[in-house]
């Protein structure tokens, strides 16, 4: 998911009914009461709260690490087959699932769990808006949108059957949510289904799409269809994830919360109105049918734990193909409105060079097809949003070559793209951890941007026009966002346990700053190994952060610096600081006072010495003419700099500076808090710099990195010069006037 900081708008809601019905819908069948977390479990839930793992999974989670011989490419633990009718006037999808799921415990289920996500824009009582009222009000999400008079959002479950049977099911709060939240659900099954076995269930739901607020929605003709169907929760086994016992993983659908689910076959088919585009998660199964003014469309897709698709009425398509070593040929489809028909091109393009570095980088893209979507005027929230081959993009009016509108949309495109591996295939738990995905693949797309040697362009078309088009290095630009003075939550930390959205935000740049300084630390190439390791092992299964920091380890061999990086900023809240603090200088020249030498004493008075001083100076002047201010004098100097430490150690490299022009690099890499160090060189020490080539972004205040003895007025001449540049430039267009 992309993060949006500049779309909060003040959070209004109406008062509704907890039960709006939909028109013709029937009654649901449930207990005359709800339950919630009260009712007896014979298997625990995972804990709401303590959340952070640090224990490294077993060798045998999930039925161990794929090794690519095996007839899928996952171990399929669920199948849906799902029939939807869209009834485009109402944004409601009319639903009939079958679903079937293997028990991989070692003992019986009696009920099973699942989430209900469209249910949290139901009423102001869900979890969902319920977490917006506090953690929005810093401006720092998305999702905020106001939902008016008909255009709530909701699920409802109409039958459920387990061989022929009909079940009963009730609502529960596994995080402690509120009672009005009712997006998961408990169903008591008929009969339990032993350890290895299969339960099957047929699902007859109708969901009601609200006006596009996070995610999915609609807007006018435009229909973005996700998370819109019952999708059973995870059974963890001991060893999985940190757990210690056979578990419910199952939370409710929180503010920031993104998805977790096993992985598994999605059979669907779609039906629409006649003159609406659709796109969705997999292959298209033969030509569409048509009936009645209705099509229907047959989408499969294997070893993928989601399903979204969209259908939009007088939608365009653009078409392109990747092609690369160990990939099947992959069709990739931009789907756009006519008002964005300048993002297509951009769009189709960014995203095959995005399957490229990902593929050369990570591992081959393994499936057939990716299908991207610009949301229309209005349905901004729908862009950057990710499920497996699928994803929505941002849309502009105008894509201008080296413009914050190229930009915006190739890194959009990118960070989208790139969750199909850290979301999709390396399916982590996006609930509890969403640094190994939000994180991890921002770092992973900045690598990429570095890598085309493009920097985030802030310039507009009209200051393009002017001659002036500011640029920003990736990672400097994560460094600024990544409030590193003040962090309040380690990055480990799940996605509702947070201060604000703003402190959630960070998993995005923290991470890739602290990414980016491991990355220094080990070197370029060890760290990409280590991460094709990573994902090597965890591939089709569902890696923890402790997995993530194995991989690292046993990659590099080097736990010392993973582990300062793992304890002080992903597991930690800690703070880097080192500054230079002073640079002293003074020449070397004879001392005054009484000296031994061959037992013999010899004093040195001052006023001597003062003329010994004068005499040096004036031979060294007759015997250098042309000498230059700077140029090495009569007597050497000393110089003496000190540097403060504030925060947590780390390897520094300090750069001194001489008035010859030559330089003298030293490393702090201890424990001191501070230290000064000494030179005598024929010149002074002029400035100092610590971490000159920038490998410790996570700093707190990289300006103290830096000392001069001298005023530099280099920075004040080139503003000054870029102002009248500018002045000049307006000046002469108002001549033209």
């Amino acid at each position: 998911m992309r993060l949006a900081t500049d779309r909060g708008k003040p959070w209004l809601a109406a008062v509704v009914l907890l039960w709006s019905c939909h028109a013709g819908a029937q009654a649901p069948v449930q207990p005359a009461s709800a339950a919630s977390t009260a009712v007896a479990q014979d298997i625990p839930f995972a804990p709401a709260h303590d959340t952070i793992i640090t224990q490294k999974s077993s060798p045998d989670a999930w039925g161990g690490e794929r090794t690519g011989n095996e007839p899928t490419l996952s171990d399929r633990v669920v199948s849906y087959t799902i029939d939807a009718d869209l009834d485009a006037t109402k944004h409601a999808v009319t639903g009939k699932e079958h679903m079937t799921w293997r028990n991989r415990s070692d003992r019986p289920v009696s009920s099973v769990y699942f989430h209900l996500y469209l249910n949290a824009f139901q009423n102001e009582g869900s979890t969902f808006l319920t977490e917006r009222k506090v953690l929005a009000s810093d401006g720092g999400s998305r999702g905020v949108g106001v939902l008016k008079k008909g255009q709530w959002g909701w699920i409802r479950l109409q039958q459920v059957q387990q061989g022929g049977t009909s079940l009963k099911w009730s609502f529960v709060h596994p995080d402690g949510g509120p009672e009005a939240d009712q997006t998961v659900v408990r169903i008591d099954l008929a009969q339990p289904v032993p350890p290895g076995g299969t339960l099957a269930l047929d699902i007859d739901f109708l969901s009601q799409l609200p006006r596009v607020v996070a995610r999915t929605g609609w807007w006018g003709d435009f229909n973005l269809i996700g998370q819109w169907f019952p999708k059973i929760g995870v059974l963890e086994l001991p060893g999985e994830r940190g757990a210690t016992q056979v578990r419910w993983n199952v939370h409710e659908f929180h503010f920031n919360s993104e998805f977790f689910a096993d992985f598994g076959l999605f059979d669907v088919h779609l039906t629409v109105p006649s003159d609406y585009t659709v796109g969705a998660v997999g292959q298209l199964q033969g030509a569409p049918e048509q009936k009645d003014g209705k099509t229907t469309y047959h989408f499969v897709q294997g070893d993928v734990h989601d399903f979204a698709w969209v259908a939009a009425k007088d939608f365009k398509t653009l078409d392109g193909t990747y092609e690369g070593p160990g990939s099947p040929k992959v069709a990739v489809r931009v789907i756009y409105p006519p008002e964005y028909e300048a993002s297509a091109a951009p769009s189709l393009k960014s995203s095959i060079d995005a399957i490229g570095y990902f593929s050369r980088t990570l591992a081959p893209y393994p499936y057939h097809t990716l299908t991207v979507v610009i949301p229309p005027y209005n349905a901004d929230e729908a862009g950057g949003m990710e499920y497996p081959t699928f994803f929505t993009s941002d849309a502009y009016k105008y894509v201008e070559p080296d413009t914050y509108t190229q930009m915006l949309s190739d890194f959009v495109n990118i960070h989208e793209f790139g969750h199909g591996y850290f979301y999709g295939i390396l399916a982590s738990n996006e609930f509890e951890e969403p640094m190994l995905d939000e994180g991890l693949n921002e770092f992973w797309d900045n690598r990429m941007l570095r890598e085309r040697h493009q920097d985030l362009v802030l310039a507009t078309p009209f200051t393009k026009w002017l001659g002036i088009t500011p640029h920003i290095d990736g990672f400097q630009y994560e460094r600024m966002t990544a409030f590193l003075q003040r962090p309040h939550d380690p990055l480990a930390q799940n996605s509702w346990d947070r201060l604000s959205s703003l402190s959630y935000g960070t998993v995005y740049s923290r991470t890739t700053t602290a990414m980016h300084d491991l990355e220094a630390r080990l070197g370029q190439p060890a760290l990409e190994k280590a991460f094709r390791l990573y994902y090597q092992r965890w591939r089709f299964r569902h890696p923890s952060v402790a997995d993530f920091r194995a991989a690292l380890i046993d990659s590099s061999g080097n736990a010392k610096d993973v582990d300062e990086i793992f304890n002080d900023y992903v597991y930690g809240t800690a703070v880097m600081d080192d500054r230079v603090d002073a640079i002293d200088t003074s020449e070397v020249l004879p001392q005054a006072g009484v000296t031994w030498k061959d037992g013999k004493e010899t004093e040195v008075v001052v006023s001597d010495l003062d003329k010994q001083i004068d005499k040096q100076r004036e031979e060294w002047k007759k015997a250098h003419p042309k000498a230059k201010p700077g140029d090495p004098g009569p007597f050497p100097w000393h110089s003496t700099v000190t540097v403060v430490r504030t925060g947590v150690p780390v390897p520094e490299l300090l750069r001194v500076t001489f008035e010859d022009g030559t330089h003298e690099d030293v490393t702090w890499n201890d424990d001191r808090r501070w230290v000064r160090f000494d030179f005598t060189k024929p010149s002074k020490a002029v400035s100092a710099e610590l971490d000159p080539d920038a490998h410790n972004l996570l700093d707190a205040d990289r300006i103290n990195n830096s000392l001069t003895n001298t005023p530099d007025g280099a920075a004040s001449r080139r503003w000054t010069a870029d102002i009248a540049a500018v002045l000049q430039t307006f000046y002469s267009m108002l001549g033209t006037l």
